[in-house]
């Protein structure tokens, strides 16, 4: 692990989405994201089961849902699209890094949150971005 220079969490880190990776892979900035219509900047990881579920269950595609454990190859901050607008002090431990994150194993089996507060929070992310409030500081 690359050593930090003020150590924000110690982890483990998680990260949820829909493709499909073997252990060693790299996620890296600079993909398309999962939320918004564009290359991001960094690659969004967190130190939460419960975030990290949410990431795989709302990443843009009908495939699996996954969620991997994973190590970051560098520094990383604070998400301001949380910590900043919804969750001061970083309850939900949510990260973000300009440098890889490898994928270290995939968590096997998982609980996902009911088919009614995925469309719940589907349909509250669709009003955002209706009243033009889901903007992603990257």
């Amino acid at each position: 692990m690359v050593e930090q220079k003020n150590i924000l969490d110690r982890g483990p880190f998680f990260h949820g989405t829909k493709a499909e990776l073997k252990i060693g892979d790299l996620l890296e900035p600079q993909y398309m994201s999962n939320y918004q219509n564009k290359k991001s900047n960094y690659i969004y990881f967190t130190a939460t089961l419960e975030a990290a579920k949410w990431g795989a269950e709302l990443a843009a595609s009908d495939a699996k849902e996954r969620i991997y454990l994973v190590e970051p190859l560098g520094d990383f901050e604070n998400d301001p699209n949380v910590t900043d607008k919804r969750f001061p002090g970083n309850p939900t431990r949510s990260y973000r890094s300009k440098s890889p994150l490898k994928i270290v194993a995939e968590l096997g089996v998982w609980e996902r949150h009911s088919d009614e507060q995925i469309n719940h929070m589907l349909a509250s992310l669709k009003k955002l971005r209706e009243d033009g409030k889901a903007v992603i500081l990257d």
